[in-house]
């Protein structure tokens, strides 16, 4: 599979794992739009990449129809009706735990963005059924799938953590160990389920006989989430965030999500005037710019029915050039850490009927909570273990409360026609991430490819490490690593040329001209797909 592609005249999609990019393409090739290959693909990540994401997670999509109309539909559940701080001090917790039935707090999203994608999707003229949107999904689930090399090397790195929580050992182990890469692993339970949803329909989910599986299951293994909370659960259709760049619109999704710090990044790096990739400047300028925005994300990302005032005045151009004053590119701000993780799968999709999708869906930690749901087969998120139980925090533990959330898909518009959605996974390397790769294609015209495939770095911790300090592959060149060491960053070079550490990364983008392009991480074990 390449993880880079051009040239096509139907449409693109570009995926982590090589079974979602077929799907998606397969989709595309039967004249099913953007949106409807895209659903497909999230079905198959969820049975090819399960320590990445599942459907017992959430997931944000922003998409741009042929109109030039953008929305984002927001997939995130909230904390369970019985999820409240004295359950888990009862329990003897100070905290809430990272694993097992009381991590497992949330009410899965990602299914009920599906639903609104689907409705938007037939709105624009698509037709698929969904039969054949999962088939790939339940044939791999059901038939067997091969284990990547970052599934078993996570599976025994987090064995420890995870090896008593319910249907774990059972579906993601062999024989009581973690699976060599290579191995055929089956997922019977989540086919069924899959099977089922295809012919019940995907309400079914929440309001349904699944529904009803799900909420047994959750009963049985002590989880907080109940049936009324399934019930009332619905995704959202939301008007998304936008920041203006001299090369053009750049769109990401609202609260609870980290959107804002990434729009923030880019507005920033883009009045700092650089002109050399990888220079001094461009990795510090950004890095810099992340500082600025991780302190206003970090004060104010909540619920978004708590926040005390819209997010658009950090975005504003008075706001931001008083940001860019208290930047020195010359030496490096203090940095005060924030403890971020994450797992999570990026993908994207475009069509010739002028539809681009950006997509992204997490069990927020590898392997999420742990726990598999017994009869139904879904691995449930552990993204509600970043509540906090501390009542004046802000992000404190409430039922009903939706939880801060990393994920962030992005969308631009360029002056020039181009129309680019792109992403990445790691937690909080995710803003930085999309920074480097845009800034290198769009500012530095570095082709697709190469820019996903160029050296990375990353500010902070992701991936359950105890680093803080800036990670930056081997690739980068000794003049620019001693220079951001005289200005004060503290900086350690990976050991990888290509390091998991800063996470996958993709993008599709819609020429003017009417052709497509895309590309998908090195890193990762995907690609793009055109048609």
């Amino acid at each position: 599979m390449d993880f880079h592609t051009y040239g096509h005249r139907r449409g693109v999609v570009a995926a982590p794992h090589a079974e979602a990019t077929e799907a998606g393409y397969h989709i595309l090739g039967e004249g099913g739009n953007a949106l409807e290959a895209m659903v497909a693909m999230a079905a198959t990540i969820a049975a090819v990449y399960p320590h990445m994401n599942h459907i017992g997670g959430d997931g944000f999509w922003l998409y741009r129809e042929r109109s030039g109309r953008v929305r984002a539909i927001m997939g995130a559940g909230p904390a369970g009706s019985r999820a409240t701080p004295s359950l888990y001090r009862e329990a003897g917790y100070d905290a809430i735990p990272a694993r097992g039935p009381l991590a497992a707090l949330t009410v899965p999203g990602a299914v009920g963005g599906w639903m609104l994608a689907l409705e938007a999707a037939k709105a624009l003229g698509g037709r698929m059924p969904l039969d054949v949107l999962f088939s790939w999904a339940i044939r791999a689930a059901r038939d067997g799938y091969t284990v990547t090399r970052s599934q078993a090397g996570l599976t025994a790195e987090k064995m420890p953590e995870m090896r008593d929580a319910t249907g774990f050992a059972e579906t993601f182990l062999v024989d009581g160990k973690a699976p060599a890469s290579g191995t055929r692993l089956k997922q019977a339970a989540l086919a069924a389920t899959l099977d089922h949803l295809a012919n019940a329909g995907l309400d079914d989910f929440y309001r349904g006989d699944i529904g009803r599986e799900i909420a047994a299951d959750l009963e049985r293994i002590g989880s907080p989430v109940t049936r009324a909370d399934l019930e009332r659960y619905c995704g959202i259709v939301a008007e998304p965030l936008t920041a203006a760049l001299r090369s053009g619109a750049i769109f990401n999704t609202p609260p609870p999500t980290q959107g804002l710090a990434s729009l923030m990044i880019l507005a920033l790096f883009d009045r700092f005037g650089v002109r050399e990739a990888e220079s001094f400047d461009h990795v510090h300028g950004i890095v810099e710019a992340t500082k600025r925005a991780f302190r206003v994300r970090d004060a104010y990302v909540s619920d978004p029915e708590r926040l005390p005032h819209a997010p658009d005045r950090y975005l504003d151009s008075k706001f931001l050039d008083a940001e860019v004053a208290k930047v020195d590119m010359r030496k490096a701000a203090p940095w005060p850490p924030r403890q971020g993780q994450g797992d999570t799968i990026w993908m994207g999709a475009a069509d010739n009927s002028g539809l681009a999708v950006s997509y992204i869906q997490s069990i927020y930690w590898e392997f999420g909570s742990g726990c598999v749901l017994p009869k139904i087969g879904i691995l449930m998120q552990n993204r509600g273990a970043s509540f906090s139980l501390d009542p004046r925090a802000l992000n404190p533990l409430q039922p009903g409360r939706r939880p801060f959330h990393t994920l962030n898909p992005a969308l631009a518009v360029l002056h020039d026609g181009r129309v680019i959605a792109y992403g990445a996974m790691g937690g909080d390397g995710q803003p930085q991430t999309q920074a480097a790769i845009f800034t290198r294609h769009v500012h530095f015209r570095q082709r697709l490819g190469e820019a996903i495939d160029r050296p990375r770095w990353l500010l902070g911790r992701t991936w359950g490490s105890p680093h803080t300090n800036l990670r930056m592959e081997a690739r980068f060149g000794s003049a620019v690593l001693d220079r951001l060491r005289t200005a004060g960053h503290d900086v350690e070079v990976v050991s990888e040329d290509y390091s998991d550490t800063m996470g996958h990364a993709g993008a599709v983008v819609m020429h003017p001209d009417g052709s497509f392009e895309g590309a998908h991480d090195p890193r990762a074990d995907g690609g793009a797909r055109g048609v």
